[in-house]
């Protein structure tokens, strides 16, 4: 592809410096550093290479570009200023200030032409894995039969990244799973600086990254961006054409080391530190504008050269979006099946079919976890879009459909499982951070719907990614098993304790614990029509009793569990004191009702399989359900800290605060006084 560069190219780049500069200066602090050092880089995107239309953000056609160094985020505000994304030159004055769509770090759906939320380094390069593996999977989900190249759902997702995101582990995981998957369609960028907060980076980071990437099975290339302002268009010459020819690497993502100098052409302070998280100060700035010929007083310049950037922006939109809406009716029009699942898919609807496809199970026994794997069957020709796996635990969570081919490449199949176009079951390897990440790429695409498993302690492992997905509503799907120290023998390193609450607290994310295998198949079924935030699937290893709901078992029907809570079994008269049960602990509630009841107490009892739905309820219904000033006692395998404060002051709770033990579950429970028998004790002591 040929590539013009000319001096309002130029006198842009130069533009963004200094809008970075001013903007960080004003706000009084920042991190003004990369982007001025790397505003050429992301120009070359934005303004050459990048297929994007500033006046849809969201179109589908689009290229994706992920800033996984997030706390430069100027390096991008500047380019949607200039390319015309909705951001004026006022919002770059109210950089990281109140209410400002340019807050310090990027963040999805704050920030028109934003596709992720990032800052927490690494992060990004896993989204960035993320994207490229959900625009492999819509090219099969909605074109499947287009040759290589012609599909409207092929498309190119770009990240930049520095040394801390290269340090950070989750960017390994990511990047191997990249190259296992053979995504051809990523090109990640690493600017190559050698500075982090502290300093030089040879105090903490020796190895050689290039060749790191290259072991992984990346296609690798270098750029250096060190020779000065003289050759200056050569560089971005340079750059195009290694992006060029990571483009048509079509077997394995590629890797573009580009060698800088932090802060150049600043005056004094380019490659020091100091500029990496610090505002330049008057005099240093006032020496960057003199060098690169712009007036002294803070955010002036030539509006010729915005108007040059959007009119380039705006041409370049017109023509892609000409040849690809062509494209798109042509496909339309041959595949209207298909389109009707992209429309709905693309509203976020769940199927009409969903409520009748859940399964119904007989009473009996079933752990939830082996409950939701049978869902997930159920669910899989209903719900196309759904897809999803574990962090090497298939077998343990219970995550992979019946009948489905894996989303690997055909010579990476194996004796259990076969890689082919429109696999639908997702390896993670064992990397439940990236997995977090990719799921919540996955989900701000906004085309698929993907759930990832690994084990209710390792959720420790990935903690960071359901708080991302929390801040930025989308609906990502965590199903964490083995809920409780009814694991057993695996002993205390796998025994949660304080997970399940510690994960309420978390603003913004539905945790569910359902008590039996119709409570799971309810669950699933509210998780896939939420599409504002993440859920969390808390499920168990050890076979639970099935609940009989028939007709005069006086049981309440399993799809209340869309209310997060209510009554599962009203007491025999009013009663004196109400037990709640949630997930695996709800059957020692019912126990312990019967219980009291033969001694002459009345219980009700609750199932409580999560506290953010009931919360969600109205204030009649949830005094209904929990009425004031009778006693309640809740049961639950975990610490017993917070329940006053969900469920009000007269709760107490029969809990475990301390860790496990290595022996058979039921054991550990009965050990730690998670039973009926101390359910009933504590209610008759508050009952009094």
């Amino acid at each position: 592809m040929s590539f013009t560069w000319t001096e309002r190219d130029a006198s842009a780049v130069d533009l963004a410096r200094i809008l970075a500069a001013d903007a960080v200066e004003k706000a009084g602090n920042g991190h003004p550093g990369t982007p001025i050092s790397l505003a050429p880089i992301a120009y070359v995107l934005y303004q050459k290479v990048m297929r994007s239309d500033p006046s849809d953000p969201r179109w589908i056609g689009r290229d994706r570009f992920v800033l996984s160094a997030g706390h430069a985020s100027m390096l991008q505000y500047a380019q949607l200023y200039l390319a015309g994304y909705g951001l004026e030159l006022e919002d770059l004055k109210n950089l990281r200030q109140w209410e400002s769509r340019t807050p310090g770090h990027p963040e999805f759906g704050h920030t028109d032409g934003v596709e992720c939320t990032t800052g927490p380094l690494g992060t990004g390069v896993a989204n960035a894995v993320g994207f490229a593996m959900s625009a492999r999977r819509d090219r099969e989900l909605f074109d499947p039969d287009a040759a290589p190249g012609t599909s409207v759902f092929d498309r190119f997702v770009y990240c930049v990244a520095g040394d801390g995101c290269m340090q950070e582990g989750v960017s390994s995981e990511a990047s191997s799973l990249a190259a296992t998957l053979n995504l051809g369609n990523l090109v990640l960028i690493y600017d190559d600086n050698r500075i982090t907060i502290e300093g030089n980076t040879k105090i903490a980071f020796s190895e050689d990254v290039e060749a790191r990437y290259a072991a992984y099975g990346w296609h690798t290339q270098h750029v250096d961006f060190t020779n000065g302002f003289t050759t200056y268009s050569e560089n971005v010459e340079q750059l195009h054409q290694a992006i060029e020819a990571a483009k048509a690497v079509t077997d394995r993502p590629s890797f573009i080391r580009v060698t800088t100098i932090i802060g150049w052409p600043l005056p004094t302070k380019a490659g020091d530190h100091s500029v990496h998280g610090s505002k330049l100060g008057g005099a240093e700035i006032a020496g960057l504008k003199e060098r690169l010929g712009f007036p002294a007083e803070p955010f002036a310049f030539d509006d010729s050269i915005v108007a040059y950037t959007r009119e380039n922006a705006k041409r370049r939109a017109v023509e892609a979006r000409g040849e690809w809406d062509q494209r798109f009716q042509v496909w339309r029009a041959q595949s209207a099946e298909k389109a009707e699942l992209l429309d709905r898919c693309l509203r976020r609807e769940a199927p009409e079919g969903l409520d009748a496809a859940l399964p119904v199970f007989e009473p009996g026994k079933m752990s939830t976890r082996a409950a939701s794997g049978k869902t997930l069957e159920a669910l899989a020709d209903v719900v196309p879009e759904l897809w999803g796996g574990s962090a090497d635990l298939a077998g343990s969570n219970n995550t992979t459909m019946k009948g489905v081919a894996s989303f690997i490449p055909a010579e990476r199949s194996s004796h259990e499982f076969t890689g082919a176009p429109g696999g639908r079951t997702l390896h993670f390897g064992i990397r439940e951070h990236a997995m977090g990440d990719i799921l919540n790429a996955i989900a701000m695409d906004g085309t698929t719907r993907a759930y990832g498993g690994t084990f209710l302690v390792f959720s420790d492992y990935m903690r960071p990614t359901p708080r991302l997905a929390s801040l930025s509503k989308v609906p990502s799907i965590f199903v964490w098993t083995h809920d409780s120290v009814g694991v057993g023998e695996d002993g205390p390193t796998h025994q949660p304790i304080e997970q399940v609450m510690s994960l309420r607290l978390m603003p913004g994310l539905d945790v569910v614990r359902p008590g039996d295998a119709n409570e799971t198949a309810q669950a699933w079924g509210q998780t896939l029509r939420i599409t504002d935030r993440p859920v969390a699937l808390v499920l168990s290893r050890q076979d639970l009793p099935v609940l009989d709901r028939s007709e005069g078992t006086g049981l309440a029907g399993a799809e209340n569990v869309a209310k997060g809570g209510y009554v599962l079994k009203e007491a025999s008269a009013e009663p004196k004191v109400v037990l709640v049960g949630t997930g695996s602990e709800l059957q020692l509630a019912v126990a312990a009702a019967e219980k009291l009841e033969a001694d002459g107490v009345p219980a009700r009892v609750v199932s409580l399989p999560c506290v953010e739905w009931f919360a969600a309820q109205d204030d009649a219904y949830r005094a209904e359900v929990l009425p004031a000033g009778v006693p309640k006692v809740v049961v639950e395998a975990g610490v017993t800290v917070g329940w006053k404060d969900l469920l009000g002051a007269e709760t107490e709770a029969v809990g475990i605060n301390r860790f496990g033990v290595s022996a058979p579950g039921d054991e550990v429970m009965e050990k730690l006084g998670v039973t009926a028998d101390a359910v009933v004790a504590k209610a008759k002591e508050l009952v009094g």
